[in-house]
């Protein structure tokens, strides 16, 4: 009776270290945890069914995940984009009850958040977004309808097109989290 949670940890960082020599993914964060197994952890706290999706070859991140409780679904077309990442994710599993689609790279979204989603699914939402601030962020729950719509992306935006094109239903929460990714060394020390 809960949605799937889809932690998307499949992106290459480039921002955050142009060499790829240091994953952002398994940074830490002030808490002590890597930004991966924080957001795992947030998702994991509402949702009893994670897939976190990674690129071949990442084997430590496969693990560190593994360990915070998602199953870990290595996409082969991870190099094609965002798109590709979320398109393996919705394929591998049924979901009666829809998605709730998290980045990997958002530690501090708040479990009280996941919920709130879960709920606006659940209370008939079609795509539900949470806001802070008057401004959208993540993640975003998908009703099982969209499946299709899902799987038919292309690209690195990821879902977009699909809040572009369908009504969204915003779901205003106390949690500036939904707004804060790491996307820079700074990112992991700055309020």
């Amino acid at each position: 009776m809960h949605p799937v949670g889809i932690l998307l940890c499949a992106g290459r960082g480039a921002r955050f270290d142009p060499f790829g020599a240091t994953s952002k993914l398994l940074a830490a964060l002030p808490s002590g945890d890597t930004v991966a197994v924080s957001s795992a952890r947030h998702l994991r706290a509402v949702l009893p069914n994670v897939i976190a999706v990674v690129r071949p070859g990442d084997e430590a991140l496969a693990a560190a995940l593994r360990t915070a409780g998602c199953d870990v679904l290595v996409c082969p077309d991870a190099h094609l984009g965002m798109a590709a990442s979320l398109v393996c994710a919705v394929r591998s599993r049924p979901a009666p009850f829809g998605w709730i689609v998290a980045l990997g790279d958002m530690p501090y979204v708040l479990p009280s958040t996941v919920q709130a989603l879960w709920d606006a699914l659940a209370d008939g939402a079609s795509i539900a977004a949470p806001t802070f601030g008057g401004r959208r962020g993540n993640p975003v729950g998908f009703a099982p309808e969209h499946r299709a719509a899902l799987l038919a992306l292309e690209g690195d935006q990821g879902a977009r097109s699909l809040l572009a094109q369908h009504p969204v239903t915003l779901v205003p929460v106390d949690d500036p989290g939904v707004l804060r990714d790491i996307d820079e060394p700074g990112d992991l020390v700055s309020a």
